[in-house]
């Protein structure tokens, strides 16, 4: 692949390097290769890439990345949404393709005009492999959001220590169990508990999307990627159905990505929702926000939920040979976040064969019957916010700025 880029501050043949990245942090323009695959990711990169502009007026960041990122003058060579794949046999069906981009963006960031520094931002089974091959290559690694080590899979801690020069990590434990096998980290805060306000402004949210104060509102969110839809949509919808049956007069809202709309409105008309169920375009926080309790797919949404203080029922399904692959490899009794953050069940979990309409509807109509149950959850996940809420843009700027000096 033929590429022109602007040379970067490698050492010529004097030793001496071409661009000074030392001394005043505003005078410099880094350049920033960064990968974040799907839209959790692109989020998390988004608000990053807006801390470090800040920090770097001038700096070039390019790779993969998407909306977010992109907002942020990011220079995109290809979508996020190529690398949002999860599961073994999923993983196994795209191999090809995703390893033949990662090649490719490995060439391009190696023909002579190598990045200060390469930010890997979560997808580490992407990410650490390019990461290890650039190292190796005198590039700059940091990684964006440690590996679940601590979840499952902790023999990729070795992985991480010849990949990442730092790693930045959004979890106030983690630090602490990289530093026992030697890799330098920094707890940085989670970035979205400082988007997300402590107390979210439900009235506004509901104003916004059209809700009157007293509705009842179910937000229904089945997956940002492809497999999620594929595997919890029609469950997720008929779910919904079964919650219509029994409270006639709920709202139902569904924030879709807009990749994924059409399979969503699909979904949605074969059962029977077409009319009874509003599909937002994007919009996630504000749904969030604006509802009493979500139906949610396991993953980084579940977090975002917890942070607008919402009660919730977590479900996942997956193909059935990557579940059984998985959940050898787990260490952990909890899936979702919130649960491993508070170390408890605080909200419930259904996986694989539990995850059934009726039981998941069942158990959204728990929560709409427990108000005091509702309001000590709130309690909960209120101590959990303040618990992230860190200045990430600073504390993970100053973690990349000794990674550009070392």
């Amino acid at each position: 692949m033929a590429v022109s880029l602007p040379p970067v501050g490698r050492p010529g043949a004097d030793g001496a390097a071409s661009r000074s990245v030392s001394g005043d942090a505003s005078a410099i323009a880094p350049r920033f290769a960064m990968v974040a695959g799907e839209t959790s990711g692109d989020l998390l990169a988004g608000l990053l890439l807006q801390g470090m502009r800040k920090r770097w007026p001038g700096l070039h960041a390019s790779g993969i990345g998407g909306a977010r990122m992109q907002e942020q003058g990011f220079d995109s060579w290809w979508p996020s949404e190529k690398l949002a794949v999860r599961g073994y046999v999923e993983v196994l069906r795209h191999y090809r393709k995703i390893v033949g981009i990662r090649e490719q963006l490995k060439q391009r960031l190696l023909q002579g005009q190598h990045p200060d520094v390469f930010i890997g931002v979560d997808a580490p089974d992407f990410n650490l492999d390019l990461e290890a091959a650039l190292k190796t290559q005198g590039v700059r690694t940091v990684h964006f959001v440690c590996p679940s080590i601590w979840a499952w899979r902790p023999e990729r801690v070795e992985k991480i220590r010849r990949s990442a020069d730092h790693v930045l990590c959004i979890f106030p434990f983690e630090p602490d169990l990289l530093a026992q096998h030697g890799i330098g980290a920094t707890y940085v805060g989670h970035p979205l508990a400082n988007v997300i306000p402590l107390e979210p402004d439900r009235a506004g949210a509901r104003r916004r999307l059209g809700l009157a104060d007293d509705d009842t509102v179910v937000a229904i969110l089945p997956g940002s990627r492809s497999s999620e839809v594929q595997y919890l949509a029609a469950v997720f919808f008929d779910a919904a159905a079964r919650l219509l049956q029994a409270r006639p007069g709920l709202r139902l809202l569904v924030p879709a990505v807009p990749a994924l709309r059409e399979r969503i409105e699909a979904a949605a008309r074969s059962a029977g929702l077409d009319e009874r169920l509003q599909v937002v375009a994007g919009q996630s926080h504000t749904v969030l926000a604006a509802c009493d309790v979500t139906l949610i797919a396991s993953g980084t949404a579940t977090l975002e939920a917890a942070l607008f203080k919402r009660p919730m029922v977590i479900a996942y399904n997956m193909n059935w040979l990557s579940w059984q692959i998985m959940r050898r490899k787990q260490l952990q009794p909890w899936v979702g976040l919130p649960n491993i953050l508070c170390n408890d069940f605080v909200v419930p979990e259904y996986l694989q064969g539990a995850a059934s309409a009726g039981a998941l509807a069942q158990a959204v109509l728990d929560w709409l019957d427990a108000p005091e149950r509702m309001a000590a959850l709130q309690q909960r996940f209120t101590a959990l916010h303040h618990t992230l809420r860190r200045d990430t843009a600073q504390l993970a700027t100053d973690a990349i700025e000794k990674v550009l000096q070392s």
